[in-house]
């Protein structure tokens, strides 16, 4: 039988503090977390099918799901219907109402999206509001007044708040360093003392890359998704752990230097990646380019990403690359560039079984990473 305090380390393990020794509170919380996310992944089962999902023996079982009811996070369905001999099994399931989440992007240059789902990630209601080049404190005032037009939305409790944020951001959801926030502002704090709940803030890369690994592919262990629609940044999930590094600035590659003579970055620099082919500079280089080029210009910048993503996909073997950003950019030449550049640059053994593609820039992607990250920290469910 499994130790029943084995399970998968979920999204934002690695970002919580080491415990000095292991507790009889903690275990129960991790098994209580073991029952959640079986059901969050097989869906409803009795509790001999809990039992022999999780490893856990049926006493543990009964006590864990009896604490789970009385908390509303698990709900009874009724008999289950099939032709077995006997009394027919009781079936038990998520509440996926138990608790609604509010999450909130501010990747958009000229208004934040917000919304409440549930704990599977969908989405029941949703708002946005105006930036008006607002800032810092002004910025922030506005993120209140969405969470606030958020919270109002539901009648249900709220497990928490989480936060997609462009920059580079700490383990305890202080910005270091933002376009739209600026420096050393401890979001995370303050939206935690304003509203009395466990708030998460994230890179908004690294929470799309969450909200793909959670919702839009096959279950994968490694993940890398590039988002280009305002700037270049990357978001990577390797063993089913996000990526955030020793100084929490892991994906930012748009202020690589690919020209030293190229265009003029806004960073002070010349010829950084984002210049290149961050999807505004793309868009105004085809609009510039003689009739019939678009093409020719789409898969030049496809390839130099392809060029700056192989080395990564050899230092760590990572097979799964989906890019992210407006439609008519990424697809067909683009992204059929970034993957053929990709593996002419990698040894077979490591591009062969590459996957890149293509999807979409859509906020739902980064708010439905944010509830699953926030589902982890708070449920440890991933």
């Amino acid at each position: 039988m499994a130790n029943e305090t084995d399970a998968p380390a979920p999204f934002g393990a690695q970002l919580r503090r080491p415990r000095s020794k292991a507790l009889p509170q903690h275990s129960r919380a991790h098994n209580r977390s073991l029952i959640l996310q079986t059901l969050f992944t097989d869906g409803a089962m009795s509790r001999a099918d809990l039992s022999r999902q999780s490893g856990l023996t049926r006493p543990t079982v009964s006590g864990l799901v009896a604490e789970l009811e009385a908390d509303a996070l698990v709900t009874e369905l009724g008999p289950r219907e099939d032709l077995r001999v006997g009394k027919p099994a009781t079936l038990i399931n998520l509440n996926v109402d138990a608790f609604h989440i509010v999450v909130v992007d501010l990747s958009q240059p000229d208004h934040f999206v917000g919304a409440v789902t549930n704990l599977r990630g969908d989405i029941v209601n949703s708002a946005k509001i105006e930036v008006d080049g607002a800032t810092g404190d002004q910025a922030l005032v506005r993120i209140i007044r969405l969470v606030e037009r958020l919270a109002a939305m539901t009648p249900r409790r709220l497990l928490g708040i989480a936060v997609g944020c462009p920059g580079v951001i700490d383990a305890d959801g202080t910005v270091l360093d933002s376009v739209a926030l600026g420096g050393g502002l401890p979001l995370q704090q303050q939206l935690a003392e304003h509203f009395r709940l466990p708030v998460h803030v994230l890179n908004d890369a690294n929470v799309a890359a969450l909200g793909v690994h959670a919702f839009e592919l096959e279950p994968v262990g490694d993940l890398l998704v590039v988002a280009l629609e305002h700037g270049v940044g990357t978001g990577m999930v390797l063993g089913g752990r996000l990526v955030v590094g020793e100084r929490f600035a892991a994906g930012e590659i748009g202020h690589l230097t690919i020209d030293e003579d190229g265009e003029p970055c806004p960073c002070g620099r010349r010829g950084c990646l984002e210049v290149l082919i961050g999807s505004d500079h793309l868009t105004r280089r085809i609009a510039a380019a003689p009739a019939g080029d678009r093409d020719s210009v789409l898969r030049s910048a496809g390839s130099i990403l392809g060029g700056v993503l192989a080395p990564i996909i050899s230092a760590v073997n990572i097979t799964e690359i989906v890019v992210t950003g407006p439609a008519e950019l990424v697809d067909g030449p683009f992204i059929e560039a970034v993957h053929a550049t990709a593996m002419s640059r990698t040894l077979a053994s490591v591009g062969n079984d590459l996957a890149v593609t293509a999807t979409s820039t859509n906020s739902d992607l980064i708010l439905r990473g944010g509830a699953a990250f926030l589902l982890a920290a708070e449920l440890g469910v991933s």
